[in-house]
């Protein structure tokens, strides 16, 4: 079974900063895209930031310059940093990868359970 554990979400004021994690644990295989969506109130969940190890990484447009995604030296850990923070990023932001499980040997995203980004005054 695998899990995705999110943590360093709050609240912090309009130009300040947070810093995201995610842990993945279980019967894995290998990692191999690693991502952070966010959904806002009434709003859809979106891509914020992916990457894929030895290949590259990719943004949405109202992150790029402001947002990096980075993973750990094991590739179960990876992070979102976020600078110049506006009230328009205040959403529950969530991990996301696709893990080739060893037990059973298959390939399939999983989701973290999200945590909650609160930019305000």
């Amino acid at each position: 079974q695998v899990q995705l554990v999110e943590s360093g979400g709050g609240l912090v004021q309009p130009g300040g900063s947070l810093r995201l994690s995610c842990a993945a644990s279980g019967s894995i295989s290998s990692i191999n895209v690693m991502g952070w969506y966010r959904q806002a109130p009434e709003k859809e969940r979106e891509l914020v930031a992916v990457v894929t190890p030895g290949t590259g990484t990719n943004y949405a447009e109202f992150v790029k310059g402001r947002f990096t995604i980075s993973y750990g030296n094991a590739k179960k850990t990876w992070y979102l940093q976020m600078n110049s923070l506006t009230p328009e990023d205040t959403a529950v932001y969530y991990c996301n990868a696709q893990i080739r499980t060893l037990v059973p040997p298959r390939s399939r995203p999983y989701w973290g359970q999200g945590t909650q980004v609160t930019v305000s005054s």
